[in-house]
Order: C-alpha cells, then structure tokens, then sequence
C-alpha cells in the first residue's frame, strides 16, 4: 500500500527527458525541508493506493513515460515492488529522489535522477554520498542553485566525485525566481562546466504555483 499525493499526467519539465510526455506519480512525506521547496503540499496530503490502482492510474494515461516523485519517494517501501511492475509491464520510469536515502535497492533499469543538496537548501548535510557510487550508466546528478555559494559547492562535488565519468547527465538548476539563469548559464560557461543548464520547463509554461502539471 503506497500513500499518494496526485498522479497526473503532463510535460517532463526536467533532465534530459524535458518537453516529453510524462505521468507522474507524486508520493506523499519527505524527510528533509529543503528552504526552496515547491511542494510542501506533499509533505502530508495524500491517499492510500495499492500498487494495482496506482497502474491502472497510468495505464489510463496510455504514456509510456512514468516519473515517481515527491515528496521522497524512496520513504516508502511499497515503492520498489511498483516501480518493478511498471518496468515488467513496458513502461520507462523515472525516479525522482532527494540524495540522501540509498537507491541501492533501485531497480538498474529504472533513470534515477539524485538530488545532491547545496548549502542555500539547508539539508547538504544529509546527503548520502555513496549514491553518487551507486549510479548507473544512464542516471543523472541534479544540483539546485541558490546563489555562488551553492555554485561553488556544486563545482567541488562534480571534479571531487569525477561525475562527468559517473553520471549520464549532470543538471544545474537555478532556484526558479530566486537566481536568474543568464547568471548560472555565465557561471558555467566560465568554467566550462561539465554541465547542463536545466530550467523548469513546467513553471515557464504554467504558474510556478500550479498542481497537477
């Protein structure tokens, strides 16, 4: 039995999936509070699904794309044997995760994209680092980024864990409405990091405030 916040169907707004088609199934409760948060409304509000009415909620979509989030979904245990059903039925999933909860137990097939928290979130010092040990071929590292304090950080931990080497992708994404992407995007280009810049694409086309997109 899983607790579900919303499942909705809409565009991929991050990682190297952005602009694609995309279910989403949002789980509820997250361990950390991150100061930049956007859904805080996932912290508590949900339902109880089992793992056969959370498929029948995709399949009603008829997307092969399907990203769990959060909230943190790897706080739920009922998640693994989900996100292996959606794998044997065909699907492309996603996995959305804070950093610092092992995805140890996360299926190989399954994209996951790590969160690594930056000093600005107030939680850098909960992530767990063996993830970045962890992550297969076709994962992706996601930095959120406040201010160059975070920049800084976020540089370090890329040449300090060889991610380019590591990692699929690795997504620079700045705290939308708090540092302009002409800044990041001149950052790294003075760098030349090994990086991509990701805005998201969800908040530009709809409110930044909107659910269910």
């Amino acid at each position: 039995m899983l607790t579900v916040n919303e499942i909705f169907y809409s565009i991929q707004g991050e990682s190297t999936r952005a602009g694609e088609p995309c279910v989403f199934v949002r789980l509820t409760a997250c361990d950390l509070r991150c100061s930049w948060c956007d859904t805080p409304y996932a912290f508590y509000e949900g339902r109880k699904m089992s793992i056969d009415e959370v498929v029948a909620a995709v399949d009603g979509h008829g997307c092969p794309l399907v990203e769990i989030t959060g909230g943190e979904p790897l706080l739920q245990d009922d998640v693994y044997p989900l996100m292996e059903r959606l794998l044997a039925d065909g699907r492309t999933v996603m996995l959305e995760t804070g950093g610092h909860r092992s995805i140890a137990r996360v299926p190989d097939a399954v994209l996951k994209i790590v969160d690594v928290k930056c000093p600005a979130s107030g939680e850098a010092d909960k992530n767990d680092w063996g993830n970045l040990d962890r992550l297969g071929p076709h994962d992706q590292v996601k930095f959120v980024i406040q201010d160059r304090a975070d920049y800084a950080f976020a540089r370090d931990v890329i040449a300090r864990h060889d991610l380019p080497h590591r990692a699929a992708a690795i997504l620079m994404s700045p705290v939308h409405g708090v540092l302009d992407p002409k800044t990041l995007s001149e950052w790294m280009l003075a760098d030349h990091l090994p990086a991509r810049l990701q805005l998201q694409l969800h908040k530009f086309i709809w409110s930044p405030t909107a659910r269910g997109v």
